[in-house]
């Protein structure tokens, strides 16, 4: 809502609720869980950043069902392509293209969560897990955006890049950030 189409939700602000619509986006969706986690640590009087840490590595999983979903109901579709192992979506034309779920659920799902397992099975200072995170999905998911067909009301935006890589860029940043902040504090 936030991201994509702001002015039509403030005109019509009960098509928020219609998610049976399309609209969940994994920057806005995640954006929701950052508050709830913030609700949550107040609630339960935890340090934020140790309960993100505790919950990153957790994610991927669920990132690589939704991609396996997506695959499966035929959206978020690819860019056309020759690659041998491009498909054709018939709901979308009759070219081949990316099936770029596939590489989602490859690299957001599996590799990010090999990754973030075998970084958070040592020790770390608070942070250094929820910054690889934000570094590993940003960063997946900005070079998954290079096969995956952009938002047709939107299209490609400024530098030819997708509005999902704008909002990976972001990720990334805070990650570098968050990495570093928690390299010079103990734990």
């Amino acid at each position: 809502m936030l991201f994509y189409k702001a002015s039509y939700y403030l005109a019509h602000p009960l098509e928020i609720f219609a998610v049976w619509q399309g609209g969940m986006s994994f920057h806005g969706g995640f954006l929701g869980v950052l508050v709830a986690m913030v609700w949550l640590a107040y609630k339960k009087n935890l340090r934020w950043l140790q309960l993100t840490d505790f919950i990153a590595p957790l994610v991927p999983p669920g990132l690589a069902f939704g991609r396996i979903g997506n695959f499966i109901n035929g959206e978020l579709w690819g860019r056309p392509t020759d690659m041998p192992w491009a498909m054709v979506f018939p709901q979308v034309d009759n070219l081949p293209r990316h099936p770029s779920q596939l590489y989602e659920f490859a690299l957001e799902g599996l590799l990010l969560f090999a990754l973030l397992w075998l970084y958070a099975r040592k020790p770390r200072p608070v942070g250094a897990v929820s910054g690889l995170f934000l570094i590993g999905y940003g960063s997946f998911r900005f070079l998954a955006e290079f096969t995956r067909e952009p938002d047709d009301f939107l299209g490609l935006l400024s530098f030819g890049m997708s509005m999902g890589q704008w909002l990976s860029l972001p990720m990334v940043l805070a990650g570098v950030l968050l990495m570093a902040l928690s390299a010079k504090r103990p734990g």
